[in-house]
């Protein structure tokens, strides 16, 4: 599964990396060259113009445009010797959220509107599956989010309803 200069022949659980003659074992792959001290001796000034000589991947010299590019003044670390204690985060929104939800609280949807009728004798229309139509009749006892809840008149049994089955609603006037 793997190629033989990354099995270690002494025990055949571990990985071993192959020996890089001439390279510490905690050093970087030449690839990835690290900044010489030298580089941070002086501060570079905003607007000062970098030549960009070195390729990253192999040192060679490449001939390139002076092009003054904009570099971000360096600003001192200031070392801090205790962190701040955080007060707690509560979010605060600039908007103000109404207690419940929309669907329930407007009329434009047939939760809210449905609330509106609570109390009042109706017969309510189903869609059972594809074909199947089914009515109840009772009064509106409760509108959930949801649901409904129908009071039976002639039994006075709860029946509750999914209202997103719902086709049709007959709301009877009162007497």
């Amino acid at each position: 599964m793997f190629p033989d200069c990354y099995l270690n022949y002494m025990n055949n659980f571990s990985r071993a990396v192959p020996e890089n003659p001439g390279a510490h074992a905690n050093s970087m792959p030449e690839a990835f060259p690290m900044p010489s001290p030298e580089m941070f001796d002086e501060p570079i000034q905003e607007g000062e113009d970098i030549p960009m000589e070195e390729n990253i991947m192999g040192g060679e010299t490449m001939p390139q445009d002076n092009i003054p590019m904009q570099t971000p003044i360096q600003t001192p670390q200031i070392p801090m010797a205790m962190p701040m204690p955080m007060p707690p985060s509560t979010p605060e929104s600039p908007f103000e959220v109404q207690p419940g939800a929309p669907v329930v609280l407007s009329t434009e949807y047939t939760q809210g509107y449905l609330r509106t009728q609570i109390g009042k004798r109706m017969r309510v229309t189903f869609l059972l599956g594809t074909n199947t139509v089914q009515d109840r009749e009772g009064i509106l006892e409760k509108v959930g989010i949801s649901y409904i809840i129908l009071r039976e008149t002639q039994t006075n049994n709860l029946t509750l309803a999914d209202i997103y089955s719902i086709k049709f609603v007959v709301i009877f006037p009162t007497v």
